[in-house]
């Protein structure tokens, strides 16, 4: 059976940072304690509004990291300049919105095909793989191999919203889900469905050529119902494993989420 890769984002490190705007904690100082404990990839998001990862981060990781960098970036045009001139090992398309707290959905690369095309097509001249952040679904499959992206990241945040309304306290926090507040058994349900569909969008990529990453919203809780998804060759983690640091330190979560994705 294929392993599971193991893609860290290191963005809430810069995030950390960006606090206080203040240069503690270097992001760059992640690369080998992450390499050295699990870490198959390092995993950035250079965001159009520069929240956490700035282009020296960007520029200073990709030539420093033991580990291939997994750049995500939006096809805005002038970001994608700056990725093409950076030549990450691969370079992850997703959607962006100003106004967000975190990527919500995935890419439309139906309604926005001849852009996404156009980004393929820069990112491959540059010799950089492409990867389509996209939501579940057998049509949005067909889209990204007729795109000619070489690998499809499912999107977890539904199924990473409903187990979290379902097996946490988040209900009864002030960031309770309000569209998910609703009887356990319709969450049971809502999460059969969601475990469901991508399950059936990895089998379907699979069959026709693409590679599977998936991630969003993933942690030490929920991450087993993915892994459990054969045709799943890599997750990307940010959040929980930073999260988890503060308490146990970096190379403990990682190693702690890397033995819970062994096949």
């Amino acid at each position: 059976m294929t392993p599971v890769q193991l893609g860290v984002n290191i963005d809430h490190i810069a995030v950390l940072r960006e606090a206080r705007r203040i240069n503690d904690p270097d992001p760059l100082m992640a690369l080998a304690v992450c390499a050295q404990n699990g870490a198959d990839q390092i995993t950035i998001h250079l965001r159009e509004d520069r929240r956490h990862i700035h282009d020296e981060d960007a520029r200073k990781i990709i030539a420093a990291s033991p580990v291939p960098v997994n750049l995500e970036c939006s096809i805005n045009p002038e970001i994608l300049d700056i990725v093409c001139e950076l030549r990450p090992h691969r370079a992850t398309l997703v959607p962006e919105n100003r106004e967000e707290v975190t990527t919500e959905g995935g890419l439309d690369i139906i309604g926005q095909s001849a852009l996404v095309s156009d980004a393929i097509d820069r990112l491959h001249d540059a010799g950089i793989a492409v990867s389509l952040f996209v939501d579940p679904a057998a049509h949005i499959m067909e889209q990204s191999k007729a795109l000619d992206a070489e690998m499809v990241e499912l999107h977890t945040g539904t199924y990473a919203n409903i187990f979290a309304m379902l097996n946490s306290s988040l209900p009864n926090t002030h960031h309770s889900i309000r569209d998910l507040e609703q009887p356990r058994d319709e969450l049971r349900r809502r999460l059969k469905a969601a475990v469901d569909a991508l399950r059936q969008s990895a089998e379907h990529a699979a069959a026709i050529g693409l590679e599977v990453a998936a991630g969003h919203g993933l942690n030490y809780h929920n991450v087993s119902r993915i892994v459990a998804i054969d045709e799943i060759i890599e997750l990307n983690i940010g959040q929980s494993i930073v999260a988890r640091s503060v308490f146990s330190g970096l190379a403990a979560a990682v190693r702690d989420m890397k033995a819970l994705m062994a096949r």
